[in-house]
């Protein structure tokens, strides 16, 4: 079973990952969005919004570079594993908290205003749920990782990742021993990826760069504000 969820399981994630957000994107164009409820309550979103994205975009980064990075750059630049171990548990642990309590104000925001969870479905708060639940989790792992900072069992954890990505047999004998808070970690990170295509969390793979060239300002009218001609041409269009 070991072997199953972290060397054949990644697999299945990261195929799930790709494939379904390329169909979607072909299939489903029109529901590639955010679908964002600023106009419903603005203030405590631009609140949990800006903690929440800012964490974990960091705690991305983080994890990017800190798993994916050869463990010889790391040697080549002077950089030991007890001082990459410790960065990584006071920014990913300042990240955390952060995305954590901005996440928590958007899960309340959600969760307890009658007309945004209108417009919720069921996958928005599953989704929310879980990475509240991922950030937990991650935050727990803090604990467990202060009791090695000499930093060798973050080498596992890059042996593993790196492992995977360059497909070598038993990549998960590296993180055997390893303790079950970062078991549990890393086997819900992976289902965050195999719901990744099927949620709102898409809209992470867009970049807006076409709206940095357009050629003009997009005019929104309310229905009352429109000129009577709009109006008119509406109505002939509507017959």
């Amino acid at each position: 079973m070991h072997n199953f969820l972290f060397g054949i399981y990644p697999y299945i994630a990261l195929a799930v990952l790709v494939v379904g957000s390329i169909a979607r994107y072909e299939r489903d164009p029109f529901t590639w969005k955010s679908s964002s409820s600023q106009f419903l309550r603005r203030k405590q979103l631009v609140v949990g919004s800006i903690l929440f994205h800012v964490g974990v975009l960091v705690i991305f980064a983080g994890h990017l570079v800190g798993l994916l990075t050869p463990i010889w750059v790391f040697d080549f630049m002077g950089i030991s594993h007890g001082a990459k171990q410790l960065l990584a548990v006071i920014a990913g642990g300042v990240a955390g908290v952060m995305a954590l309590v901005g996440g928590g104000m958007l899960f309340h925001r959600r969760w307890t205003d009658p007309r945004i969870r209108a417009t919720s479905g069921p996958t928005d708060m599953l989704i929310l749920g879980l990475l509240l639940a991922q950030l937990v989790l991650g935050i727990g792992t803090i604990f467990v990782s202060l009791e090695h900072l000499d930093g060798h069992e973050m080498t596992k954890f890059m042996s593993w990742a790196q492992g995977i990505f360059t497909f070598q047999a038993g990549a998960a004998d590296h993180i055997k021993d390893v303790a079950l808070v970062f078991k549990l970690h890393l086997f819900l990170g992976l289902a965050i990826f195999v719901l990744f295509p099927f949620t709102r969390l898409v809209h992470m793979l867009s970049a807006p760069v076409r709206y940095l060239v357009r050629p003009g300002y997009q005019v929104v009218r309310s229905r009352r504000q429109a000129p009577r001609s709009a109006r008119v041409s509406h109505r002939e269009a509507a017959e």
